[in-house]
């Protein structure tokens, strides 16, 4: 029997080492299966536990959550404190919103431009890969776009060097995609675009958001969709600075208006609250348990153990660039493509789901955000080396 089929509902709790680093540990006792899925992605356990509890009755109010009005002083505690954990947790200057909106990450490739193009009819965008290309073709409809760097010529495998790109001294903003979902590169760095004041720089951070620390004040705005390391589908959150708001394109939908969003608190019209409130759970559970810096190191690890077995194998292989490998997001590909089903098929039965790579790619995927530990992943990789030996 494998780990996974025999997984404990995962506690977890802080400790402090030797050197002073918070690390989050974990114990055993449910026999949940270990999820592995892109997302909409696994939640804290510790999360679904309070949200369970809470379901009927929230804070004795009598109501779910889900009843109460979104303008209601129970659902204003919880617009009050998520805002305040995230910028807690990310160090978010005084001179930057908090959105919490609708629309997924998708809905962001239109806004951008409707908000930060500002008079201007060019924008710089780096294409890494499947949802760089959706931002890019979303783009195009409003503006010239300027395709910086591209890494479409080696299968979006790596990043092209800074050095490289082709940079455009009137483009509005510069936009890239922190961490692609699919393909599996993340940047290991921040970019510069040629002025950062009036070239601001721009991310898509779905994937990687809240996985470590990161200089908030070197982005004009980010955006990134919950279903990851946040919380449920439903709830996107941009995180803008104050002097790129209110030069909105007339044409421009009202419920595209960033300043529009913000003078009324994310809640022009009724927002995803039941999304907001899981988020805001997940917030709180990382403060509570170290903060960006412990949860990186989990991450750091979990990464290192499941690269490591596919590199030391010749059954698995990861196409990814070393230096441009996401901790996030790990596809491998088996050597014999005809055993994928098999793979696929024997990890359901040991309790180890969605691992199917995206259907643009094929092939296998590990996604391992926040909420997965690093039991999981060692399990996962007991598996395969077991499913290796038997089929290699």
């Amino acid at each position: 029997m494998t780990k996974a089929q025999t997984k404990a509902e995962t506690k977890t709790s802080t400790q402090t080492n030797s050197q002073g680093t918070v690390a989050i540990s974990s114990s055993s006792a449910s026999s949940r299966p270990f999820n592995f899925s892109a997302g909409p992605a696994a939640l804290p356990e510790e999360v679904l536990e309070i949200a369970k509890a809470e379901m009927l009755d929230w804070h004795g109010s009598g109501m779910s959550i889900m009843e109460v009005s979104h303008r209601g002083k129970e659902f204003g505690q919880i617009v009050e404190q998520s805002q305040a954990d995230l910028r807690e947790l990310l160090n978010i200057p005084s001179n930057y919103k908090i959105l919490f909106l609708q629309g997924g990450a998708t809905s962001q490739f239109s806004m951008v431009p409707f908000n930060l193009l500002r008079g201007k009819n060019k924008a710089d965008y780096v294409n890494t890969g499947f949802w760089s290309e959706r931002a890019i073709a979303e783009a195009n409809k409003y503006c010239q776009v300027n395709i910086v760097a591209s890494g479409e010529a080696g299968k979006f495998t790596t990043i092209p060097d800074q050095d490289s790109w082709q940079l455009s001294k009137d483009s509005a903003y510069l936009h890239y995609t922190a961490n692609e979902t699919i393909h599996g590169v993340e940047f290991k760095y921040i970019p510069q675009s040629l002025d950062a004041k009036d070239i601001p720089l721009v991310t898509d951070m779905s994937s990687n958001m809240l996985s470590r620390p990161f200089d908030v004040s070197q982005f004009g705005l980010i955006y990134a969709g919950a279903q990851k390391n946040i919380g449920p589908a439903g709830l996107t959150i941009v995180i803008v600075r104050d002097d790129l708001i209110g030069q909105v394109d007339a044409k421009a939908p009202t419920l595209f208006d960033y300043q529009n969003l913000a003078k009324n608190d994310s809640m022009a019209n009724t927002p995803p609250t039941y999304s907001w409130y899981i988020a805001g759970l997940v917030l709180a559970w990382l403060k509570k348990n170290g903060g960006l810096s412990a949860i990186a190191q989990i991450n750091e690890k979990k990464a290192a153990l499941l690269y490591s077995t596919i590199d030391k194998s010749e059954f698995y292989q990861n196409p990814v660039a070393t230096q441009c490998r996401s901790l996030m997001n790990i596809p491998f590909i088996l050597k014999d493509p005809a055993l994928d089903k098999t793979f696929l098929d024997e990890a359901k039965k040991a309790n180890l789901l969605g691992l199917a790579g995206h259907r643009a790619v094929g092939g296998m995927r590990a996604s391992l955000y926040n909420a997965v530990t690093i039991e999981a992943v060692e399990a996962l990789t007991t598996f395969m080396n077991d499913f290796a030996q038997r089929h290699g």
